[in-house]
């Protein structure tokens, strides 16, 4: 995330008033519009190919720590993904 100066953009007399309770500490303002996580970025497409990727070769017989091992993260996060992959196939009647 980039900053910009508040002299660039805000009146002075709010800088004065932001100033008496956080002089020269930086400070996040939410945007108003949130945008959903991964809108910006690749991350969340990235993240469902992998997810699928997992599904699958589980489905195929893969055991979970195996997955865990291949994908480096935890055998946890393996059985998370795959119940969240399970409730949206519509092969699984779900």
């Amino acid at each position: 995330m980039s900053y910009i100066r508040a002299e660039d953009v805000l009146p002075k007399e709010l800088i004065q008033t932001i100033q008496q309770y956080v002089d020269g500490k930086a400070i996040y303002i939410p945007s108003v519009q949130k945008k959903p996580w991964g809108s910006e970025t690749k991350t969340r497409s990235v993240l469902l190919e992998r997810n699928r990727e997992i599904y699958a070769a589980f489905r195929t017989g893969m055991p979970v720590h195996a997955l865990a091992r291949k994908y480096s993260i935890s055998d946890k996060s393996i059985q998370r993904i795959l119940r969240k992959m399970k409730e949206s196939d519509p092969e699984r009647g779900t």
